[in-house]
């Protein structure tokens, strides 16, 4: 049994440590803070107990008694808990105080520090801490009210001291925080600003006076989580700022692939500043039924072409042919076909390079590549993919005399996404097949893509886009290279030139 008081980091779940998210993947029983990023508990593992215990401004889902005695409570049942708070441990996250109350109840633990929200919401901001230019130390400082008023702040020390002041927990005592600094000798046009949320998507942030500071907060209607800073390193933030500048930044993107493929475009959608709200409406899942393809892997010599329309496809074949005790060398006689780019890279990452790689990604563009490539007559071709899926490729190729043993690799099924409740406002829901076309709408209809203001909608492709028209919807963004890679590059042009 073990406690590890883990910091979550400031809001950016790519911030987290890697030795907390090997905490988050072997632990039996995770507690978490209101300020750790729910997208966090994706580490966790299967069967994992999860218990809430935010604490945001006197709303408390469990208070700390209680905190303290379930995290003991866990660990005596030989469970490995993780107590997850937002920011770091032992800066102003009450940490110290768990830690105590484990060390006196004889529960082993260990701290995995966290980048806390003081440092880390004004670096996104664009502000630099400490600058040889602007300051040349930081004091960062509790803002709550019942700390103001135990008399424990010394407003003349920090008002002389030249470094950097950041005021955490402060928002609804900011008045008085800029009244006393400035009672303390600060000058009124000393710079100050506040970012709200940092590191995510819904950052804000307003620079000001400290004389002025309150009533533009007030103006621009930002509370709590936020982090207040004052010293003259706000002035480089006209030039320093990066955050906020990104392309897609404050923007809500939808990602309805399935799980297992939406990783890579939700990290790219990401790194350009969106906030991405991943909704799979479809899974792949293995069949019940291997016989076929088992059958076709085991006279792999009888084929002179095999075609991959997709990277689910290379995976669930190459299963397949390990489980019957063989490896790449078995596809030695045969010429490979990959539908696009992703298909092509699944086999390079299996030591295979595709012979074939039509100029358009669909399946109309792969048979007109293979007729090409030469005289299709006699020719035998297998073609792994999932169970149900269009029958344009087998039926032009054997248009053309081929031989054509469709083997069932796979099957996509339906999905929940993630509930209505868990989308909210949207800007963009984005489509990389057809299938997550007609799943999206069985879960939540066509109308809701069409109320005001009507979210942009990205295909993939031309047959993806059909199937929007097909349901009286228009895609606004179809990419001239049907990739995810292009999906997320037109997505990113389509609102630059929009904002």
């Amino acid at each position: 049994m073990k406690v590890w008081l883990v910091g979550a980091g400031p809001g950016d779940p790519e911030l987290l440590t890697i030795r907390g998210r090997e905490c988050l993947t072997n632990a039996d029983v995770i507690i978490y803070d209101a300020l750790a990023n729910p997208a966090l508990l994706d580490c966790a593992r299967q069967g994992a107990e999860l218990f809430y215990g935010g604490k945001i401004a006197g709303n408390h889902a469990l208070p700390q008694d209680e905190i303290n005695a379930l995290l003991v409570r866990k660990a005596r049942e030989g469970k490995n808990v993780v107590r997850l708070k937002g920011g770091d441990p032992y800066i102003f996250g009450r940490g110290g105080e768990e830690g105590m109350w484990l060390y006196e109840h004889g529960i082993p633990f260990e701290v995995v520090p966290g980048i806390s929200s003081a440092i880390a919401a004004p670096a996104y901001a664009g502000i630099p801490l400490t600058d040889r230019r602007a300051a040349s130390a930081v004091s960062i400082i509790t803002g709550h009210e019942s700390d103001l008023n135990k008399g424990t702040h010394n407003w003349q020390a920090y008002a002389q001291s030249g470094a950097t002041l950041v005021f955490v927990m402060g928002m609804s005592n900011l008045a008085n925080i800029c009244r006393n600094l400035i009672d303390g000798g600060l000058a009124e046009s000393t710079p100050a600003a506040v970012v709200y949320r940092g590191c995510t998507p819904d950052q804000k942030t307003v620079a000001a006076t400290l004389g002025n500071l309150p009533q533009k907060v007030l103006d621009a209607g930002l509370a709590n989580p936020a982090v207040i800073v004052v010293g003259k390193a706000v002035d480089l933030r006209e030039k320093l700022s990066w955050f906020e500048r990104l392309p897609l930044f404050g923007k809500r993107i939808v990602v309805t692939r399935a799980r297992a493929q939406a990783s890579g475009m939700a990290h790219d959608l990401a790194a350009l500043g969106a906030e991405v709200i991943e909704c799979p409406v479809i899974r792949v899942d293995p069949l019940e039924d291997y016989s076929v393809l088992d059958a076709a892997i085991g006279k792999l010599g009888d084929y002179d072409w095999v075609v991959f329309t997709s990277a689910n496809g290379v995976d669930y074949f190459f299963r397949r042919l390990n489980q019957a005790g063989l490896d790449s060398r078995a596809l030695a006689p045969c010429k490979l076909a990959a539908i696009g780019p992703g298909t092509a890279a699944a086999l390079g990452c299996r030591g295979l390079a595709a012979d074939l790689v039509p100029p358009r990604f669909v399946a109309e563009s792969v048979a007109e590549a293979m007729l090409q490539a030469g005289n299709l007559a006699g020719k035998r071709i297998l073609l792994p993919r999932a169970s149900k899926a269009r029958d344009v490729l087998p039926s032009q190729l054997e248009k053309h005399g081929a031989v054509v043993d469709v083997a069932p690799a796979y099957v996509t099924v339906s999905a929940n996404g993630c509930g209505e409740s868990g989308l909210g406002r949207v800007d963009c829901i984005s489509f990389a097949s057809s299938s997550t076309v007609d799943n999206f709408l069985r879960l939540f209809g066509a109308e809701m893509l069409k109320k005001e203001p009507r979210p942009v909608l990205a295909a993939i492709g031309p047959i993806t886009a059909r199937k929007l028209e097909d349901a009286g919807l228009a895609a606004d963004i179809v990419p001239p290279d049907y990739t995810v890679p292009a999906l997320v590059a037109a997505i990113m042009d389509h609102f630059s030139h929009k904002g």
